[in-house]
């Protein structure tokens, strides 16, 4: 099998699973019990993982939270902000007048959609959608009615999970603070792959999971200025200022911060070399599958991602020839499972025929020449079979 779905998540670093495993098998106290050694080094473990999530994208350490990753970051971000609003002024996010205005892409990740949806059907705030062109890039002038409208809460992405197209995030921020608006930044595609800046460039709240940068699955952080409130989804304990209580997954924060640590030494190496395996498995199936089309924004692009459609070969036909040889997907992991068309594509107006034959394609650090060659013939001996049999 040949792994290219380092979207939907990437292999655990091998220097970072011996981190984890010395922290499951020997030095498996409990943070939070500092009455003893074991404690203490634990407690001494979390904060040397909280400065390398720090430092990996220009935080301030007291700033970060750890969570079960960027889905749970970003409820706790969105309902935290919402119910704080509530318990200022019971009309306002209890479905009176004067609910939050919240705005969101129309490619955001289902995590950011659907609990805003929830949130607009149970008549808690009201939304407002801005628009993308045909290669997912935002209307940063719409962006900005939305803010001078009066919004209190903006959300959009770092990077595309589906497409990759990367968001001018700096810009966007600034944007933001012109009108004092909070910005939601769910950075789960981008840490660890682009520079990011969470002080410097003015982010009030950021998303990131470690199993998009090689660490492991079901640990994140949601990274919280201090000047913006929220109020918690669990209680209970008191851990983490109480917004998010609970034992510390221990193995899992010391796995992300480990991953932070090295992707901050790798990543720019890494992206490089990323980028020209994604143009060599782009001009090989190009090459011999003359009638596809190149998905997303192709000159500002996470270095990992190649979208891709062949107009009138349906995606389902392809996955089904290279299912046990080559790992790649029809679009996100999170909608796996539901039948209707990514509503990325959908949201960017592309034609049908490109939506039913979209392959999401994801490199990764440890994706070789080997792979990208074997990969290319695997996708063109494919694409061909299907062809023959509709023709």
């Amino acid at each position: 099998m040949i792994y290219l779905d380092y979207h939907a998540t990437t292999p655990v670093d091998p220097s970072v699973a011996d981190y984890i495993y010395r922290y499951m098998v020997h030095e498996f106290g409990n943070a939070s019990s500092i009455d003893h050694e074991s404690g203490d080094r634990a407690e001494a473990a979390v904060k040397a993982a909280t400065r390398h999530v720090a430092d990996l994208v220009g935080a301030t350490p007291r700033d970060i939270l750890f969570t079960s990753g960027a889905t749970e970051s970003l409820n706790l971000a969105i309902q935290g902000t919402v119910n704080h609003l509530a318990s200022l002024s019971p009309g306002r996010g209890g479905g009176g007048e004067g609910k939050p205005r919240i705005a969101i892409s129309n490619v955001e990740h289902k995590a950011v959609l659907d609990t805003c949806d929830a949130l607009h059907k149970q008549g808690r705030i009201e939304l407002i959608h801005i628009p993308v062109d045909t290669q997912a890039r935002l209307d940063l002038d719409q962006l900005e009615k939305a803010c001078a409208s009066g919004i209190h809460l903006l959300c959009i992405m770092a990077a595309n999970n589906e497409v990759g197209t990367i968001y001018p995030i700096e810009k966007i921020a600034h944007i933001a603070q012109r009108y004092q608006v909070p910005l939601l930044c769910d950075a789960s595609q981008a840490v660890g792959k682009i520079p990011i800046q969470f002080n410097e460039w003015g982010i009030t709240m950021l998303a990131m999971s470690a199993h998009k940068l090689y660490g492991p699955q079901g640990v994140g952080a949601l990274i919280v200025r201090r000047d913006h409130r929220l109020e918690p989804l669990l209680y209970g304990g008191g851990q983490q200022r109480g917004l998010r209580p609970g034992t510390f997954n221990l193995p899992g924060i010391v796995g992300l911060g480990e991953a932070c640590r090295l992707r901050a030494e790798e990543m720019a190496e890494d992206e490089v070399e990323i980028g020209q395996k994604r143009e060599l498995l782009q001009t090989l199936l190009q090459a011999q599958i003359p009638d596809l089309v190149i998905n997303g924004d192709p000159q500002n692009r996470l270095a990992g991602n190649l979208h891709i459609s062949i107009p009138g070969i349906p995606n389902s036909a392809i996955i089904a020839r290279v299912r046990y040889s080559l790992a790649i997907s029809t679009g996100s992991a999170c909608s796996s499972g539901v039948e209707t068309p990514s509503h990325v594509l959908r949201a960017m107006g592309l034609a049908e025929s490109v939506v039913e034959g979209a392959l999401r394609i994801g490199l990764g650090k440890f994706s070789t020449d080997d792979d990208i060659h074997q990969a290319a013939e695997i996708l063109i001996q494919a694409v061909q079979g299907v062809k023959q049999v509709m023709a």
